[in-house]
């Protein structure tokens, strides 16, 4: 239950309901988002597509606060109509969800007193929040009196960029959800992939193929992240609980996002997130690693929308990184502070060749 004050969404009466939840798409009119802080770009558009999906296994995630099986509360919602991108969520009200995550849930304590397995638990985070910060500068509402969309390369600078250690969670987090999708790669190979519509059907299949037996991919990263490292001594079971406790809560605080669509793409990655740490740690709350695994349908779309999210985020960081840097040096050299650029993005990681997984 979210306990931020002025976080809550209000409840739209059927008048002020937006006409395109209600009929095919047509456009949005800024006097029908008055649950969307006044911001048409806020809103979630709902218009489906008439094909019907099939009912998976359903299977609770220990991992994350909502029952992610299917019921009436539910809404089905095309995300290629929503992309994550700005939608003016700014101010008190955005940075209290971010301030209730970091500090209630995974506080940056010195280095010394933090535990690895909470160091990952920040690092995912911030990894995340990195991304999302990544696809506001990338699809930006640049002028809204013309409605023109651009990048917002100073935000990605300021956002990201100047701050190496944000680039390197970003990279991460990444290589992190990477190996939870290729540790599962039996699973998801088999998984039913049935929309209704064959040719759709045929393509996502041939698609998740192509990502999980990716030669080049695993030739350059055979092991994205040893996830044995964890949970080791007398203390693992109950520090994992712990952990657990604190990433049902960041779920939790999703439900307190005021902006709809930002609810949306929130809740939709930290689902992601919350499937990756299933498959890479446990089926339950226990142990039982060699338990057969069991994803539900929403899991598995969330997991790879954030590995796509994620995998966008770090080309575009490393393709803008050392021009923005050029960019901001120039408009003020002498105040600016030296960020992650590309030639930094070597000296951080190691390793100057990338294998960009990406969808068209």
């Amino acid at each position: 239950m979210c306990k931020l004050r002025d976080c809550s969404v209000c409840e739209c009466s059927e008048n002020e309901f937006p006409e395109p939840f209600r009929k095919p798409y047509s456009g949005l009119s800024p006097d029908s988002m008055m649950c969307q802080e006044g911001k048409p770009q806020a809103a979630v558009d709902k218009t489906l597509d008439s094909k019907v999906f099939k009912r998976w296994v359903e299977t609770d995630n220990p991992w994350t606060s909502d029952d992610e099986t299917d019921n009436n509360e539910m809404t089905y919602v095309n995300l290629q109509l929503n992309p994550e991108r700005y939608t003016g969520y700014t101010g008190d009200s955005a940075r209290r969800i971010w301030d209730a995550i970091y500090k209630e849930n995974c506080p940056k304590y010195p280095s010394e007193e933090l535990c690895h397995e909470k160091k990952v638990l920040y690092k995912l985070i911030s990894g995340l929040h990195s991304s999302i910060s990544v696809h506001i500068a990338y699809d930006y509402l640049l002028d809204e009196s013309t409605n023109s969309w651009g990048q917002n390369l100073s935000l990605l600078y300021d956002r990201v960029l100047k701050y190496p250690e944000r680039v390197q969670n970003l990279y991460f987090t990444y290589l992190f959800v990477l190996r939870a999708v290729t540790k599962a790669a039996d699973y998801l190979e088999q998984a039913e992939y049935n929309t209704g519509n064959p040719e759709d059907d045929l393509k996502t299949e041939s698609l998740v193929k192509q990502l999980l037996y990716n030669s080049q991919l695993r030739s350059a990263c055979p092991l994205p992240f040893d996830e044995a490292k964890l949970w080791q001594g007398e203390n693992g079971p109950e520090l994992k609980q712990e952990i657990q406790k604190q990433f049902r809560n960041i779920s939790a605080i999703m439900d307190c996002v005021g902006c709809e669509k930002c609810r949306l793409w929130g809740k939709l990655q930290v689902l992601g997130l919350g499937t990756a740490l299933k498959i890479l740690f446990s089926v339950d709350g226990d142990s039982h690693l060699n338990q057969p695994l069991q994803l539900q349908r929403n899991e598995v779309i969330a997991l790879f929308n954030l590995l796509n999210r994620l995998s966008e985020s770090v080309k575009f960081v490393h393709e803008k990184g050392s021009s923005v840097e050029e960019v901001i040096n120039e408009q003020s050299p002498s105040t600016v502070q030296k960020g992650a650029s590309k030639t930094n993005l070597k000296g951080l990681f190691g390793y100057s060749q990338y294998t960009w997984i990406g969808w068209d």
